[in-house]
């Protein structure tokens, strides 16, 4: 009777890592910020990008002093070689980490379910029965759709022995983060790649021809005229995504598609900064340089304030 109180749980974890959601099958980097990069008239996307959008609300309820003492602690850790300086190389990595902390909150969120030894790793065998335990019993052909859920266990043993990079059978935080987020991570796109011609490719013949991509989008209802979006979607197909004009996606055709080559945000963030507070342009900051202009990297309850005020200003 517990083994059954327990599918719902289970079934609930296994879809959690299931494959992403059609509109989601495209990897685009983020933006830093929601707000728009214009430091005429606010410093808002800096502050996003050089904390992260989280912790920038933190500072924005810090008195000025507070600000700069925090954000003198925060050179210090940027500043990996301590030089004294913080070189671009240094504050790119910085910007990317905190990028990233949406995604090691998610792992951290599911760091203690899955560790169930508590030795600050996760063995495929910890993930497998906390995932798929009831499945596995002795009860698993009760499941109404068991292909699918063994297939899918399949698919994660996979992606978990992929991002095992030492193929110990257990993971690192790291290791379990390239699991979980496999986009973020270069050694592991081509399993991502993999897995959307898997999910799409409904003949088996390892390639995604027009109708199986437009079938992963849309299904007419009967009577249904086909909506202008599905053409321009059949029009970016053949003219667009296959690039070599044999009427199928390739792999390569694939990765184009779903992991887009794209500017580097954080770099272009990273150059700005330095530029802008680089007084001796030397191609470096020092801490003194960043203080001088404290306002840049972090907010203030005054920054805040001023900001308010301007704003209504233009609008008046």
């Amino acid at each position: 009777m517990l083994l059954r109180s327990l599918a719902p749980l289970c079934l609930l974890a296994a879809v959690a890592f299931a494959v992403p959601a059609q509109e989601k099958r495209v990897h685009h980097q983020a933006d830093l910020s929601d707000h728009d990069h214009d430091d005429k008239h606010s410093f808002k996307y800096d502050h996003d990008a050089f904390l992260g959008k989280e912790e920038a609300k933190t500072f924005d309820q810090l008195t000025p002093e507070e600000s700069k003492d925090r954000l003198a602690k925060i050179v210090d850790r940027i500043d990996t070689n301590k030089d004294g300086f913080v070189n671009h190389a240094e504050l790119h990595y910085w910007i990317k980490h905190r990028q990233r902390s949406y995604i090691n909150e998610n792992v951290n969120k599911h760091w203690k379910d899955y560790d169930t030894n508590q030795d600050d790793k996760i063995a495929w065998e910890e993930y497998k029965n906390t995932t798929y335990g009831y499945y596995l019993g002795e009860e698993f052909d009760d499941v109404d759709d068991k292909a699918t859920y063994k297939s899918m266990l399949t698919r994660d043993e996979r992606r978990f022995k992929m991002a095992d990079k030492d193929g110990d059978g257990i993971a690192t935080r790291e290791e379990f983060t390239a699991f979980l987020h496999p986009e973020e991570f270069d050694y592991m796109k081509d399993l991502v790649v993999q897995e959307t011609i898997e999910d799409i490719d409904k003949n088996g013949d390892g390639k995604i021809d027009l109708n199986e991509y437009i079938g992963d989008i849309y299904t007419p209802e009967d009577g249904e005229s086909e909506p202008e979006w599905v053409q321009t979607e059949k029009k970016h197909f053949t003219e667009m995504r296959d690039a070599n004009k044999d009427g199928y996606m390739d792999s390569n055709e694939v990765a184009h598609w779903i992991l887009p080559g794209e500017v580097d945000h954080a770099d272009n963030e990273a150059t700005h900064l330095i530029q802008e507070t680089d007084t001796n342009k030397d191609e470096k900051i020092s801490k003194k340089e960043i203080l001088a202009n404290w306002n840049m990297f972090v907010g203030s309850r005054a920054t805040n304030y001023g900001e308010d005020l301007t704003k209504r200003h233009d609008e008046l």
